[in-house]
């Protein structure tokens, strides 16, 4: 069993028989025994309770049951996302023995449609930074260099698929959390659309809060295809519990079936964010070879610029962090407000 296969792949063999969920549990736990140390990236293991439900998942297999599209499928969670049973950090010295009682919302739903949760990987503090570090855990490295960063925050989550420590993971981010780490890794990330996956039982914020929506925050997969982007999406997306009864998701059929028949707006590049020559070669060869097959491509501009958006987003952003700050620092962030243009771009005074 190649453990660099995808979770689409897996979860087909695992219906077919193929192999077992016991038996890809255990190539996992062997996998993490040997290359986690150098890694670091999965940082609490759950194995007896995941031997049993990985036990119980091939007996109802056997008898004809389905759990769901993940059905026997094992996999881990960044630790920023509470798991029932499961210590849960996020990250902070001051969680290191927090145990939840109930499942994060996207762990309920993964382990309503089959997965197997049996571990947690590695996050910065507060899942406040571009590399994975935390006096907890330590550091996570690259997989592919261990003297690199596999990036921040889902840092631990990107370097776990990348090394073949898990088919599938769910992520974070507010500023490029699971987008730089799947870069920095070679695997697939997405971040959602705003408040289309619930973030229920993320830390941030602290254990037991009961606001679920009023940061800028979004959970959101990591894989090795963007077919499991899908496939996980399908999971995660939709209402959290608390307002199911008000909205559903239903999205509208796809407008069109081939390529020729879409319009394409490409906008190759922002004075704001100089794009290397590769990345720019990359984006140009795209566009040539979509044109190519008949899509209408047009260069354009949204009617926006990048910084305009950077400015927006630290904005939201500082707002956001500011809530947990001491009311001493409020104090006196107030005091050098009073002494400062608001307009001026000093991250301090923002």
């Amino acid at each position: 069993m190649k453990l660099t296969q995808t979770a689409s792949e897996l979860v087909q063999q695992l219906r077919n028989k193929d192999i077992s969920a016991a038996e890809l549990l255990e190539e996992h736990l062997d996998r993490i025994g040997a290359v986690n140390p150098d890694i670091n990236a999965v940082v609490t293991l759950d194995e007896d309770r995941a031997r049993e439900r990985a036990a119980a998942a091939d007996e109802a297999l056997e008898k004809g049951a389905d759990w769901g599209p993940l059905h026997g499928l094992p996999m881990t969670v960044k630790d920023a996302y509470e798991v029932e049973g499961i210590v849960t950090t996020g990250g902070s010295p001051k969680w290191k023995d927090h145990v939840p009682q109930r499942h994060a919302e996207v762990v309920q739903r993964l382990t309503a449609a089959g997965a197997i949760v049996f571990g947690k990987t590695n996050v910065p503090y507060l899942s406040g930074d571009w590399q994975t570090y935390n006096e907890i855990f330590g550091v996570t490295n690259n997989p592919w260099d261990y003297t690199k960063t596999p990036g921040g925050s889902s840092g631990g989550s990107a370097a776990a698929i990348a090394g073949g420590l898990t088919p599938l993971e769910v992520g974070s981010d507010i500023g490029g959390s699971v987008r730089i780490p799947a870069h920095f890794c070679g695997v697939y990330g997405h971040k959602p659309s705003y408040d289309l996956i619930p973030i229920r039982g993320h830390l941030p914020p602290p254990p037991g809060s009961l606001s679920e929506n009023d940061t800028i925050t979004v959970a959101g997969p990591l894989a090795r295809s963007a077919a499991d982007l899908e496939l996980a999406l399908s999971v995660l997306a939709g209402p959290r519990s608390s307002e199911e009864q008000g909205w559903q998701l239903h999205l509208p059929p796809t407008r069109h079936q081939q390529l020729k028949d879409f319009r394409i707006a490409i906008w190759p590049g922002d004075d704001f964010c100089p794009l290397e020559t590769a990345m720019a070669d990359t984006i140009q060869e795209t566009t040539d070879q979509l044109a190519k097959q008949g899509a209408t491509v047009t260069e354009v501009n949204p009617g926006f610029s990048l910084e305009m958006n950077n400015d927006l987003f630290w904005n939201l952003f500082n707002a956001v962090i500011a809530t947990g700050f001491p009311q001493q620092v409020l104090d006196d962030m107030q005091q050098l407000l009073k002494n400062s243009d608001p307009d001026v771009k000093d991250p301090r005074v923002r």
